[in-house]
This record gives structure tokens, sequence and C-alpha cells, in this order.
């Protein structure tokens, strides 16, 4: 069973905690992970890339000339895709690139981006995630301490709205809650905080 250890604000060590190994000690799945990323960043997509057919250009759908003896091409339409101002042939239109995959994968490939986490040291376990005040500067100089300044993943209750407005205004801080927990912000975060009193949530929802 994995164990780390629970930190301060300070990043002093105040105690250690078990994780459940069915969310933090499961095996790397690349393959899997790799899927889950590439799934959530093509929900992501707005898809609203668009293109005029030969049916949408202006212009007359007269025949420019005759179709025989004038020693030019045929032609039929001023909107064929051949000609300059013509139509697109295989152009974009608003599409949704969204698409979905197994439950029961998806919550593998995230057990399996959280026990990376924790085997690269890279999962911090907070045993008080309160401020004293809403403010972006102490919350920055309180994760620089846990992070050494890399992208971090902060992960809090509902009851901790001091760090979560501190949060809005660092770029470089995501907040969420145990429930919202996807695997594309969990690899892209250098480093992973979880509140001591979330971590039993996390385990729950997530095992």
């Amino acid at each position: 069973m994995p164990t780390v250890d629970v930190v301060d604000w300070q990043n002093k060590k105040v105690g250690t905690v078990e994780l459940a190994p069915s969310v933090f000690g499961c095996e790397l799945r690349a393959a899997l992970v790799h899927e889950a990323v590439i799934m959530q960043r093509a929900c992501e997509r707005q898809g609203t890339a668009s293109t005029l057919r030969r049916g949408e250009v202006s212009g007359s759908g007269k025949k420019p000339w005759k179709q025989k003896h004038t020693g030019r091409a045929r032609a039929g339409s001023l909107r064929s895709p051949v000609w300059r101002h013509g139509g697109s042939v295989f152009g974009p239109k608003p599409r949704s690139y969204a698409y979905t995959m197994p439950k029961q994968k998806y919550r593998a490939a995230l057990q399996s981006a959280l026990s990376a986490k924790v085997s690269e040291g890279k999962l911090v376990v907070l045993s008080e995630v309160s401020l004293q005040q809403p403010k972006t500067k102490l919350l920055a100089q309180a994760l620089g301490r846990l992070s050494g300044g890399d992208h971090t993943l902060v992960v809090l209750g509902s009851g901790q709205s001091t760090v979560a407005q501190a949060a809005k205004n660092m770029a470089a801080v995501k907040v969420l809650s145990p429930d919202r927990l996807n695997v594309y912000d969990i690899v892209r975060a250098g480093v992973v905080v979880v509140s001591q009193q979330e971590l039993g949530r996390v385990q729950e929802v997530w095992s």
C-alpha cells in the first residue's frame, strides 16, 4: 500500500497517510492514458470552421459561354471549384468532434495517471488548505514552496472557497473538486496537490 508524507503550507512534514492501492497504486498504462487525453482534447474542439460550397458562393448560375465552337474549354458555372472565387470542394463545415470512451476505460486511465504522479513523487497531500485571506500573492508563495513553480493542479472540496478565489488569477494553477478530476489536467500538471480532507473523497469517487 503506497504512503506519502502529509505537509503543511511551509512544506514541512506533519505526518504520513496511506493511499488506496486501487487508485494510487495501479500499473502505468501509457496507451490508455494517451487515448483518454486525445478524447478529452477532441471534445474541447470548437468545430466552427466553415467554408462555402459551390452552391453557396456568390455568382450567376448562367452558363458563361456556349458549349462548342468558341475555342475555349467547356464551362458550366462561374461558381465551379476550378475557377477563382469558386466554391470549395471538400472544405470543412461546422461539426462536433466529441466522442466518448467506456467509463471503465476512462476510470482506469485516471487511476493510472494518479499512480504515475505518486511514483514520480509529484503528489502532495496538504494537512490544511485554508488561507487567511483569499489573495493570489499568498497562494502563489505557498504553492511555490510545494511545486517549485510547476503547473499545479489543486484538488479541493466546496469548503475551501478562499483558495479557489485566490487561484483565479493564476494561469499555472487549476482548482478542481474530486468528482471533476480528469486525465488531461492530471497529466498536464507538474504537481498534484490534494487536501488531506478531500483525499478520502478522491479515493471514494475513483476507486
